[in-house]
C-alpha cells in the first residue's frame, strides 16, 4: 500500500468524511442518503450487468468494487457515531512545522487504536533519501547528505541532532499510549511497538547490526533486556515472531529463516 502523507486524509480513511463540528444527528442524515444513493447506484449497475459482455463486466465489476469500499467506510462511520466522536479535531492538511506534522501523525494513530478502527500501523518518520531541513533545532541541511558525513564531525554532530529529535518525538508518542486507558491496563500494554531503521549506518549503507527497540506486552515480551543476535539473523524473522504472538502465525515472510528465540519471553 502506498503511504498516506496527509492527516486529513488519513483522518478521512478511518472516520470517514465527517465535519466534528456537526451534530450526531446531521451526520447521520448525510450517512443516510449517501447509502441511499449507493444502493440506488448498486440496483441499477446489477440491471446493466446481464447486457454486457466479459470485457465490461469486468471494467463493472472495478467500478462496484470502489462502491463496496464507500459502503464499507460508511458503516465503519454509522459504528463510530454510535459509540463515539474522534477525540480530535479534522486536521486541515500537512502542518509546516515538522514535529507539529509527526505528533499529528501519531495522534491519529493512537485514536486508531483507541477506537479499534485498526490494530496495525506502519509509519515512516522520514524517507531513505529524505532532502528535509529542520530549522526547528537549527538544521539548514538537507538530512540524507548529512548521513553521508563522510567522518566529518560537523556533519555527524548534525546527523545525531536530527536523530534525538526523532526519538523524542517517538518517546511523546509512548508516553500517550502509556497514559491512555485501554482494559486493565493501557493502549502500551496491550501494544507492541518496534521503532528502528533499516540502516545502521547511513554513510557506508550498512544493513546489519540494526538498532531496534520495542516497547508494549502486546506480545508478553518481558521489557527492559539488551539482546544481541548473530550476525546476518534477518530483520523479517522478528517480524515472523511478532506475527505468532498476535495470533497470526506464518511459515515464512521475505527471507526470513525462522522466529527469534527467547524474545524476552514472560
Amino acid at each position: 500500500m502506498p503511504p498516506e502523507t496527509n492527516p486529513r486524509l488519513v483522518f478521512e480513511r478511518l472516520f470517514g468524511d465527517i465535519d466534528t463540528s456537526l451534530s450526531p444527528e446531521v451526520r447521520a442524515r448525510r450517512l443516510r442518503y449517501r447509502r441511499s444513493i449507493l444502493d440506488l447506484v448498486s440496483e441499477r449497475t446489477s440491471q446493466l450487468s446481464s447486457d454486457l459482455g466479459p470485457s465490461d463486466k469486468r471494467k463493472l465489476d472495478e467500478y462496484l468494487t470502489s462502491i463496496r469500499e464507500i459502503e464499507r467506510r460508511i458503516e465503519r462511520s454509522e459504528q463510530d457515531m454510535a459509540h463515539l466522536t474522534p477525540g480530535i479535531d479534522k486536521p486541515t492538511g500537512v502542518p509546516v512545522e515538522y514535529p507539529d506534522y509527526v505528533n499529528l501523525m501519531f495522534d491519529l494513530q493512537l485514536i486508531a487504536f483507541q477506537t479499534d478502527q485498526t490494530r496495525i500501523v506502519t509509519m515512516m518518520m522520514g524517507r531513505e533519501g529524505s532532502m528535509r531541513t529542520y530549522p526547528e533545532i537549527g538544521i539548514p541541511d538537507p538530512h540524507h547528505p548529512l548521513t553521508h558525513h563522510r567522518g566529518n564531525p560537523d556533519w555527524i554532530e548534525k546527523v545525531t541532532q536530527v536523530n534525538s529529535l526523532h526519538v523524542k518525538l517517538f518517546a511523546g508518542f509512548i508516553d500517550k499510549l502509556k497514559s491512555t486507558p485501554d482494559g486493565d491496563g493501557s493502549l502500551l500494554d496491550h501494544s507492541m511497538i518496534v521503532y528502528g531503521s533499516s540502516l545502521s549506518d547511513g554513510n557506508r549503507h550498512a544493513h546489519d547490526d540494526l538498532p531496534v527497540v520495542m516497547f508494549g506486552r502486546g506480545g508478553r515480551f518481558r521489557m527492559g533486556s539488551h539482546m544481541v543476535y548473530p550476525k546476518q539473523t534477518p530483520m523479517t524473522n522478528l517480524f515472523l515472531t511478532l506475527l505468532d504472538r498476535m495470533g497470526v502465525p506464518s511459515e515464512k515472510i521475505g527471507d526470513s529463516t525462522g522466529q527469534i528465540e527467547h524474545l524476552g519471553d514472560v
